[in-house]
């Protein structure tokens, strides 16, 4: 005797309207990859906490010629070294008398500038790289792997000295240094992601099609790189920040009298027994800003992994 299953009932909704669950269910809208990273990411609050962060960073940067309550490069004699909570300057003064609550906010575009562009920079130069060595295969993979590897080799801290030393002063020779520095990581990241994918059945099917060689790697590269690597990208923003700040600090990076967090730095270390915490509010800007970039990179990886 066969046994049939009775299907789900409709039920009446309080308006008298009759509702199919089985048809509820298939007209709901699947939730796309991205939207549900961005629903798991809004239950991380650390996450959350420190884009604002970064968000009012990059906003105080932007608009910081109309933020500034005085000018960050107006030098004096008179009142130098002021503590914080002095009249006329929140965060005191620095031993020319520049007020350092504007040259923070100032501060913030160049150390933003030199942590986010080289990183950038890298992730286009070192991604071409890795994608070609990594779809091609072969000799070329080899070069190219060979001649990256001895970059990678080298601290990133001794790299960057050593290049920007070799360069020259100046924030587009820091930008250079950094960004060389950058290439070699995030070229062994795609090239081993990209190795990974072109074996893959979808892949495989495509090339067996006719598709061309662009077209494989535009729709079915890249979509699988892009993700990996870009939080990746994320956690050597911060790395990034504290290699420029170090570099502004030996005098390799930026030249006074701009303002930057590691040039600030440089400029206070012989006040930090007359006014400590006036000293370190550079520093703690620094922290402030890597640790958040850490923060937002660790939430992006939980949720992009949807297997967790």
């Amino acid at each position: 005797m066969a046994i049939t299953q009775a299907a789900p009932s409709a039920s009446a909704s309080p308006d008298g309207s009759v509702t199919d669950p089985g048809r509820a269910a298939t007209l709901a809208p699947a939730r796309s990859y991205w939207g549900t990273v961005w629903m798991r990411l809004r239950r991380d609050p650390v996450a959350i906490a420190a884009m604002a962060v970064l968000a009012g960073l990059i906003l105080m940067a932007i608009f910081a010629p109309l933020l500034v309550p005085q000018s960050p490069y107006a030098t004096s004699m008179i009142d130098r070294l002021k503590p914080i909570g002095s009249e006329g300057y929140p965060l005191g003064t620095d031993n020319l008398r520049r007020d350092m609550l504007s040259r923070l906010i100032y501060g913030a575009r160049l150390s933003l500038l030199m942590g986010v562009m080289p990183v950038v920079n890298a992730l286009i130069i070192g991604g071409a790289i890795g994608i070609i060595a990594g779809y091609v295969g072969g000799m070329t993979n080899t070069i190219l792997m060979r001649i990256t590897d001895v970059f990678y080799a080298f601290p990133s801290v001794l790299l960057a000295i050593a290049l920007a030393g070799a360069l020259g002063a100046g924030l587009t020779n820091a930008l250079i240094s950094l960004t060389i520095v950058f290439i070699p990581p995030i070229a062994r990241v795609v090239e081993s992601v990209t190795t990974q994918v072109r074996t893959y059945d979808y892949v495989e099917a495509a090339r067996a099609s006719g598709a061309g060689t662009w077209d494989i790697i535009r729709v079915h590269i890249l979509g699988n790189v892009l993700g990996p690597v870009f939080v990746y990208a994320t956690s050597l923003i911060s790395v990034c920040i504290i290699l420029a700040s170090g570099l502004s600090f030996l005098g390799l990076g930026v030249e006074p009298p701009l303002a930057e967090w590691g040039l600030m730095l440089n400029a206070l270390r012989e006040a930090i027994y007359a006014q400590p915490l006036v000293t370190v509010l550079p520093g703690v800007a620094i922290f402030i800003t890597s640790i958040c970039f850490n923060l937002m990179s660790d939430g992006l990886r939980s949720a992009m992994d949807l297997r967790m």
